[in-house]
């Protein structure tokens, strides 16, 4: 679960260089949910990166968001052998579940949903990740245990 930890409790775990924005960026996602946008200048300034490229950075990478997730984040993967094996039929239904559509983040900020391209782990296919725990051989009836997990 997110904290909200202080952004200079965070810088100053890493020095004041380039080297260090990756895991700055990953580890103001992990206290805040998302990137605060307001956040970037000050990292910018910290490790002496031009702002423009902080947020490029920020915004090539598919780990990273500006929009707060929820507390729950739900992957579906929708990789080849997913897909063939389901993964749409699974997402349909988490979306009927959760009254949003993939992309989006419930009003009470407890479930994020979001279709990922594939992770590699075919042999589990059709794959779910729930945070970062991995759910092989998914059905669309798992999802109420998994939501259960999720509260």
């Amino acid at each position: 679960m997110a904290t909200n930890i202080n952004l200079d409790d965070i810088l100053t775990r890493y020095p004041e260089e380039e080297a260090s924005l990756i895991e700055i960026l990953h580890d103001i996602q992990a206290a805040h949910r998302h990137l605060p946008r307001e956040t970037m200048k000050t990292v910018a300034e910290y490790t002496g990166v031009p702002l423009s490229r902080v947020t490029a950075v920020a915004t090539f990478y598919s780990a990273f968001s500006f929009e707060p997730k929820g507390e729950t984040v739900i992957k579906i993967c929708m990789g080849t052998a997913c897909h063939v094996k389901g993964a749409n039929l699974i997402k349909g239904e988490a979306e009927r579940k959760l009254g949003i559509k993939a992309g989006q983040t419930t009003k009470d900020g407890k479930f994020t949903l979001e279709v990922v391209n594939c992770v590699g782990a075919c042999a589990m296919a059709p794959l779910v990740i729930q945070n970062e725990q991995y759910y092989g051989k998914f059905k669309p009836v798992d999802l109420d245990k998994l939501l259960r997990t999720g509260e």
